[in-house]
């Protein structure tokens, strides 16, 4: 890390686990047992860790949305699961840390970026979802409520093309992105590219610093100028991520021994790739699977159970 980023550091142990003053630690909301007890009980906004004053602000106003913002993560970090299951690093969350990613998103690299993204992305989809079904007295297509949860916003009720839910997305999301440097505007763009959800491709960018009337501030650029620069809709990062091959404590890998790997593949999800050269172990696994199945008129299916043998790759 930067010297200049070590001031970013927050000075305290949370759960054995280093956090950076940027690390969006309220996500912790989406899991645990905070979350699965947040719609029948009342939430106390001041319990959820890592609010900025505006984000404290927000969710008093509006506390009934609040839900809705942990429905998202936890849609965000289900998808990102879902879409990295094959690749090194699979999105892995940890037990009985705030930094629910663990050490992995400190540094400004592609995981940092698709994560910022489709959490965002999740909020903006389950707080639209949520008005659209009428979950929400304070937002819904057929009346508008306004009033100010920040500066220079108002409700505007919810509409089809989502745009409700993309403005709490960034009043909420966006709302400790506020720093002069180059973390906090890389989040700041791949939190609104998840929001488009149509992100393309990660770019690498260099940081550069320059002087303004509030001090320094660091903004990024793209690294290859031979390269199309970076849109709106692309993701962004700045430094290179480990390889994840081996557990490492201080980057957040876990290593690949052990994970299931693809004999057929030759790309990331592959045993030759995955396993990091390493090699693999195959075992033979019998489940028990329906079979046979037959639609009777009218209206149920029958099923036999058949017993199954499958040749299972794991890296050594």
């Amino acid at each position: 890390m930067e010297p200049h980023l070590l001031g970013l550091l927050l000075g305290l142990l949370l759960g054995g686990t280093r956090v950076l003053a940027g690390y969006p630690i309220w996500w912790s909301l989406a899991l645990g047992q905070q979350y699965t007890s947040l719609g029948s009980q009342p939430l106390l906004c001041g319990s959820i860790p890592g609010l900025v004053p505006k984000q404290l602000r927000f969710c008093r106003n509006y506390i009934e949305i609040m839900p809705s913002v942990a429905e998202g993560v936890k849609l965000g970090i289900q998808e990102c699961q879902h879409q990295f299951r094959g690749r090194r690093w699979n999105c892995t969350t940890i037990d009985d840390s705030l930094a629910i990613f663990g050490p992995v998103l400190d540094k400004a690299t592609r995981e940092s970026a698709f994560v910022h993204a489709i959490a965002s992305a999740g909020v903006a989809f389950a707080v639209t979802r949520s008005c659209a079904e009428g979950t929400s007295t304070i937002c819904g297509c057929d009346s508008h409520h306004k009033g100010p949860p920040g500066e220079g916003w108002k409700w505007g009720g919810c509409s089809e093309d989502a745009d409700f839910g993309v403005l709490v997305s960034r009043e909420f999301a966006d709302a400790r992105e506020n720093r002069p440097d180059a973390r906090s505007a890389m989040n700041k763009h791949n939190n609104e590219a998840g929001r488009t959800d149509k992100y393309d491709s990660a770019s690498e960018m260099v940081v550069e610093k320059h002087r303004e009337s509030r001090g320094w501030v660091e903004t990024l650029r793209a690294k290859y100028s031979l390269f199309k620069p970076p849109t709106e809709r692309d993701l962004v990062y700045y430094e290179n991520s480990p390889n994840f091959c081996e557990p490492n404590p201080e980057t957040g890998s876990f290593g690949t021994r052990d994970r299931t790997c693809n004999v057929t593949s030759h790309g990331i999800d592959g045993c030759d790739l995955l396993c990091c050269g390493r090699g693999h172990n195959t075992r033979t696994e019998k489940r028990k699977e329906k079979c046979h199945c037959i639609f009777h008129w009218c209206c149920y299916v029958s099923c036999q159970e058949c017993i199954r043998i499958y040749d299972v790759h794991t890296c050594k």
